[in-house]
């Protein structure tokens, strides 16, 4: 059988364990021939090859339910799920999606872009199931990255107190999320693969101890005693984290050996109540540049299957705000140790593995932890350090509350950096930075801000380390910048709340913020070729807001637009509405942003264009609305 003539995960029943291995071979070549071609998620699908056969040749998929953490490591499930012949659409308009989206195949029982959800709805199907009395198979497939996040180990601890409550968790531990694993969990996961007994214990104790200041020297003799009585004590069970918590635990097994993956998940089915698997599998198996480089191939933009290098662009781009953030960042901390950079599983996306490689202690990876990075950083801050917490937009959603209470309720100055501002592409729905402007303006004691580019992010970036009054955070989208000349030295914060007028005009004044102020300087340039002169002013602050700059001008001129990358619904145009409401100023107000709506997967082009948030668009758009005016054509 062909994997093109599969069209049904049940069509996997009854293959010998040769027939897999042929599938096995095809989804590997396929996955690496479209993401070659297109880009995509590289090395967690090519992971779970193996995984995913042998656990669906055990399951009924016309009942059963699997639910993958995260959804980026399910390519091999696209694949043998009636996606083959659209699979080339990855991530594009209008294709397939590169996360799993219950809209797009009824095997697609839970949609997820953010990690560590799937034992929560996996037990959540597998209550309502009991509940209303009927029998099928709840499986919860999650990485050793996602068990890092405490949503999981809420989850798993709910689960062990359920003894009835059929529900089997595959762990795919592969040691790895983005970038290397951090925390216990993880350790212990080594330990039972990797380690004679209790040597992580006694390691990471000698370690600690030997940081204590004045200390840790006079103690070593002491340490070797205890490490070599730890080693005399008895093997623990493995797994008996996992059965102290209510599992019956398996593994771990080879999660590349078939006919062990069979066994192991039909016994498995067999056993009441929550059951683990622990599958040990190595993270882009089959292509092996992408298994000697983790990091990198997790995901990957189009590429050279054979040598695995990135296909160059016709012309060299500027440098991008991520880079250009980590630089600055490492520069300033170089002459100041009280900056710590923190991330969440993200140093290579975030930028901050620059400070980690230049400056190790001053940085903090917490793994896929959102939350405790927040309150950690307001720990931080208590103590007089400057945290500088770096997450993408989307992801911050996760640790909401602990902004508002552990942070702006404290007033305490932590730095957030908002990477993945505004529209993102390829990721679709999940990934998208569409809230944060309104998620954070209506929090008491926070700034926010954003660059109009990558030399106003330099300055930015001494902006938030300098200010102590309180929150402040920075949003910057996905990218490059505008090949600007950046600064070498001599940076001066911006004053707060404070914007700039870039040009002057007195029929229309155009309101810029962030990613959107170039855009607006070119719609003045199309106004301009109309007749209709703009003054177009760049806000630098959603909050606060340059009202002293912004009233008098909407005043005179007396028609306002704005322009924002982010959700309109209590966006960057509802704050200058709301401004001018409270002044008493009525005038004709034409807000550009992201209406209600989710976008989903496509270049950041295409959602603009889709979205009508190009230059020539938005142009059109305020000809009509206040000057009864069209272009001859827009695109």
């Amino acid at each position: 059988m062909h994997l093109s003539e599969i069209t049904h995960p049940n069509q996997l029943h009854g293959l010998s364990i040769r027939q897999l291995q042929q599938i096995a071979r095809q989804i590997r070549d396929k996955h690496l021939q479209t993401v070659a071609a297109s880009g995509g998620h590289l090395g967690p699908g090519l992971g779970v090859v193996e995984l995913t056969l042998a656990l669906y040749q055990t399951l009924d998929l016309d009942q059963d339910k699997v639910i993958w953490d995260v959804g980026h490591q399910a390519y091999p499930h696209k694949l043998i799920t009636g996606r083959y012949s659209q699979f080339h659409t990855l991530r594009q308009k209008d294709g397939v999606a590169g996360y799993l989206k219950r809209c797009e195949s009824p095997f697609d029982h839970f949609g997820a872009g953010h990690a560590s959800t799937s034992i929560s709805a996996a037990l959540g199907m597998a209550l309502a199931r009991d509940l209303k009395g009927e029998k099928f198979k709840v499986v919860a497939v999650i990485g050793d990255g996602a068990l890092t996040g405490g949503m999981a180990l809420e989850a798993i601890n709910h689960a062990g107190h359920l003894p009835k409550t059929n529900l089997l968790v595959v762990l795919n531990d592969n040691e790895m999320s983005i970038s290397p694993n951090v925390g216990a969990i993880s350790r212990h996961l080594n330990k039972m693969r990797l380690s004679p007994p209790v040597q992580f214990l006694s390691d990471n104790l000698e370690e600690q101890v030997k940081q204590i200041p004045f200390v840790g020297d006079s103690l070593e003799t002491e340490l070797e005693r205890f490490k070599e009585g730890m080693k005399r004590l008895a093997v623990p069970k493995v797994g008996a984290v996992f059965e102290e918590l209510g599992f019956t635990y398996m593994g771990p097994v080879d999660g590349h050996n078939l006919e062990e993956l069979i066994t192991t998940f039909k016994q498995a089915h067999k056993i009441g109540g929550p059951v683990l698997v622990h599958v040990a599998t190595v993270k882009g198996k089959g292509y092996a540049i992408a298994e000697q480089d983790q990091v990198g191939y997790h995901a990957q933009s189009p590429f050279n299957l054979t040598t695995g290098k990135a296909i160059p662009s016709s012309k060299p781009k500027p440098p991008g705000y991520s880079k250009v953030f980590a630089h600055a960042l490492v520069k300033l901390a170089e002459n100041n140790p009280k900056i710590v950079g923190i991330t969440a599983a993200m140093a290579t996306g975030t930028g901050l593995d620059k400070l980690q490689a230049k400056l190790p202690q001053q940085y903090i990876d917490v793994g896929i932890a959102e939350q405790h990075a927040v309150t950690l950083a307001a720990g931080l801050a208590c103590e007089g350090m400057r945290p500088v917490v770096a997450i993408y937009s989307t992801f911050l959603q996760r640790g909401y509350d602990q902004i508002v209470h552990d942070v702006c309720i404290q007033n305490l100055p932590v730095f957030f950096c908002m990477d993945r501002a505004g529209i993102v592409g390829a990721d679709g729905p999940t990934h998208q930075g569409m809230y944060d402007i309104a998620y954070l303006r209506c929090l008491p004691n926070m700034v926010l801000m954003a660059p109009k580019d990558e030399a106003e992010l330099q300055r930015m970036v001494v902006t938030g380390v300098d200010y102590t009054n309180g929150p402040i955070a920075m949003r910057y989208p996905r990218g490059n910048g505008y090949g600007v000349p950046l600064m070498e030295e001599g940076w001066e914060p911006v004053e707060i709340g404070k914007g700039e007028t870039l040009r002057h005009g007195d029929d229309v004044l155009l309101l810029g913020f962030g990613s959107m102020v170039y855009p607006a300087m070119q719609v003045a340039e199309i106004l301009s070729e109309h007749g209709i002169q703009a003054t177009v002013v760049n806000a630098r602050f959603a909050k606060p807001l340059d009202t002293e700059l912004i009233l008098p001008l909407a005043q005179r001129i007396g028609r306002v637009v704005t322009l924002e990358e982010g959700c309109l619904m209590g966006g960057f145009g509802s704050a200058v509405a709301e401004a001018l409401l409270d002044a008493d100023v009525v005038i004709p107000v034409k807000r550009f942003g992201v209406p209600d709506v989710l976008v989903d997967h496509a270049s950041p082009d295409e959602s603009k264009a889709e979205l009508g948030l190009t230059s020539p668009q938005i142009a059109q758009e305020v000809l009509k609305a206040f000057f009864n005016k069209t272009l001859s054509s827009v695109s």
